[in-house]
């Protein structure tokens, strides 16, 4: 099993956020701590919506959502499981 990042979060600020919520929090709190390569592992690790990612896409590419290791199952389930090549 993959060994989760490092964390920036407090059990209390974890407290009440679903799993997901845990792990873009964790991202953001990565994010704002100045660890970016830690902050897109958690990410890695959320579910993101599929309009999210497509713009992810737009910005950085396909091959920048596949180096981070994105999910990308709610884009596949909206725009086609070719979506990230075209």
């Amino acid at each position: 099993m993959d060994t989760l990042p490092r964390s920036y979060l407090s059990e209390s600020e974890r407290e009440g956020l679903t799993q997901n919520g845990i792990y873009l929090a964790e991202s953001m709190a990565a994010g704002d701590a100045g660890d970016e390569e830690t902050a897109w592992r958690w990410l890695s690790y959320a579910v993101i919506p599929a309009y999210a990612l497509k713009s992810v896409k737009m910005r950085r590419g396909a091959d920048f959502i596949r180096q981070k290791g994105l999910r990308t199952e709610t884009a596949d389930a909206e725009y086609g499981e070719g979506w990230l090549d075209e």
